[in-house]
């Protein structure tokens, strides 16, 4: 959602402060960006505002996590404050990574019950590297189960294993009730408003440096649009001044620049962007009017260019293959089905986010697309299908690499939480995809929390199984942990598929006697093609099926002809659920109506 555009009469020459929340999802970052935003003074006392205001995509609102890193302000003792929301999910960390440029310190924010998790691992080790000042609020205080004495300890100990500095180790800490807005400066103690916390920002987060006589250097750290400015380029300036109707050069190298007007800059303030009739260092700012400018390009004084270092992200360890939809209903739903509009629109995806690439695939209709992980992958997927476009996607597959003649494959840090008694059921699965444990510990209230190595490809499919044998009470989390050489096979689905070998509409009496072959997808009335998946077989082995079959009419009546079809109801599968279920010779059929599993050959006598 773009942020609405007004003139501002602000003074450019404030004092300002520019900080990033970090942490793992769901600890709250978003939330307690609210209560900073409310007792800012930011809205009117009745303006009418939803919870978590930042999350301004449809899919951040359905999911509830943060997907793109975001930019706002408020204002406290006359001190502007920039605030960069930044998402908590492993497979989104190449928005954390690239943000982090743009500010001189970071608030980590720890679940009080959960305490540090793998991915408040990899932002703090992050920011740590780049020299951040961290202040540190544990969360959710009001949790039962909140442990925040245990926790701070954890978080020490975080630190030191990061290699923290002993500057950085005398960080700050509060305890937060975000949902409320109550701070507390030990967990027993009195509650007050966040008003420690912003004086804490102003004392503890040094003021930009930067150079305003120098020459220009600003780094675009986002990309963003608005239906009447056009494109905007977002990043902070290191040196020198900018102001609208300037020349400048954008571009990572001197040989290769591009030239261009600034045709406006914008400040952040709340939810707005605000004109600025002038931008210095320390400042992060907005761009109008550069058409042709990309993520890690430095924009330069066109007399004196010195673009910065590009920026770097870690490289992805999962590919997927992307297909034209060729399925008999392809072009009924979709609006974008050509081979030509799905390539646009994947460039433009590795255009605005560094995380994603996209290399043409083996055939002119297939292109291979690779990022951090599964979930990266479905919100593209779910996005492109909610624009309009048909595709065929494949099974997820992780990306090696050869060193020295051994293959080599990507390593995660898996965190499993979960009951005493599924303990035993967590580690056969675990050890079924070549994981190994790291240590257990008891969190108290009858739940233990598991580390394991485990190979990338072994959580491919993992999640569905996982939930099953915890009931839904386990929760998981991951995180890129380095390379290890090639760990053998690991047995995937041991189960078959159904598919329909004929087109037409699936009826009552096919699904009643295919029930006991396995679970079905579809329901009464549902069209199916040849190919289609339409179940999982019980067996290990693939079962054409005739699931458009009706019962014969005839004259005489039958002893049983007066009985009632009795259906389970079928298994939908979500998108991440039908990625998890595809085998090598499958695909996910996608277009906005409906997720449909198939084989990638359709004909039975072909395959």
């Amino acid at each position: 959602m773009p942020l609405s555009s007004s003139q501002s009469p602000s003074p450019t020459r404030i004092d300002r402060r520019n900080l990033a929340i970090v942490a793992h999802v769901d600890h709250g970052k978003t939330t307690l960006v609210d209560a900073m935003l409310w007792q800012s003074g930011i809205f009117g006392e009745h303006e009418d505002v939803r919870e978590r205001v930042l999350d301004s995509i449809d899919l951040e609102r359905e999911r509830g996590i943060t997907i793109l890193s975001k930019n706002t302000a408020i204002r406290y003792r006359d001190v502007l404050i920039n605030i960069v929301d930044t998402p908590g999910h492993v497979d989104f960390g190449g928005e954390v990574e690239r943000v982090l440029s743009m500010v001189d310190g970071v608030l980590l924010l720890v679940d009080a019950a959960e305490g540090p998790l793998p991915q408040t691992r990899f932002v703090l080790d992050k920011a740590l590297r780049a020299g951040l000042i961290p202040i540190v609020v544990v969360n959710k205080i009001d949790r039962k189960d909140a442990r925040p004495r245990k926790v701070l300890d954890e978080i020490y100990d975080l630190f030191i294993d990061l290699g923290a500095d002993e500057h950085q180790l005398e960080f700050p800490v509060f305890y937060s009730d975000a949902r409320k807005g109550l701070l507390r400066r030990e967990p027993d103690g009195e509650e007050d408003s966040l008003e420690p916390l912003f004086e804490e920002i102003l004392r503890t987060v040094p003021p930009p440096a930067g150079d305003p006589e120098g020459p220009l250097q600003l780094q675009i750290t986002t990309l963003d649009s608005d239906d009447y400015i056009g494109r905007l380029a977002v990043g902070r300036i290191q040196n020198g001044v900018l102001r609208p109707g300037m020349e400048v050069a954008v571009g990572r190298e001197v040989e290769r620049l591009r030239f261009g007007t600034v045709a406006a800059v914008f400040g952040f303030e709340g939810l707005r962007r605000v004109e600025l009739p002038e931008a210095r260092p320390g400042d992060i700012v907005a761009l109008a009017g550069l058409e042709e400018v990309g993520i890690g390009d430095t924009v330069v004084d066109p007399e004196t260019p010195r673009p910065l270092p590009p920026l770097r992200v870690e490289e992805p360890t999962l590919s997927m293959m992307f297909y034209v939809n060729d399925s008999p209903v392809a072009g009924r739903e979709g609006r974008f089905v050509t081979s030509r509009k799905l390539k646009e629109r994947l460039e433009r995806e590795s255009f605005h986010n560094v995380a994603i690439g996209v290399e043409d695939g083996p055939t002119p209709d297939s292109f291979e697309v690779s990022g951090r992980g599964e979930l990266q992958m479905a919100i593209l997927i779910e996005t492109m299908r909610r624009e309009g476009y048909e595709m065929g996607v494949g099974k997820p597959e992780v990306i090696t690499r050869d060193e020295e003649g051994v293959t080599r494959e990507p390593m995660e840090i898996l965190v499993v939480d979960c009951p005493e008694e599924h303990v035993g059921a967590v580690t056969r699965l675990v050890g079924e995809r070549k994981g190994r444990m790291i240590d257990l510990a008891h969190q108290g209230s009858g739940r233990v929390r598991i580390r394991y190595r485990i190979p990338s490809r072994g959580l491919i499919g993992f999640r569905t199984d996982f939930l099953t044998e915890t009931r839904g009470a386990g929760l998981m989390s991951q995180l890129f942990d380095g390379w290890e050489p090639w760990h053998g096979e690991i047995e995937s689905r041991t189960t078959g598929s159904l598919v329909a070998d004929r087109a037409g509409r699936a009826t009552a009496y096919a699904i009643e006697n295919l029930q006991p072959r396995g679970t079905l997808f579809v329901a009464p009335g549902d069209e199916v093609y040849q190919g289609m998946i339409v179940g999982e077989h019980s067996r290990n082995t693939d079962l054409d099926v005739n699931i458009c079959r009706e019962r014969k009419v005839s004259n005489v009546r039958a002893a049983s002809g007066e009985e009632l079809t009795r259906l389970a109801p079928p298994r939908r599968l979500s998108l991440e659920q039908a990625l998890e279920f595809l085998k090598k010779d499958e695909l996910v059929e996608i277009t906005p109506a409906a997720y449909r599993p198939r084989k990638r050959i359709l004909p039975a006598n072909r395959r």
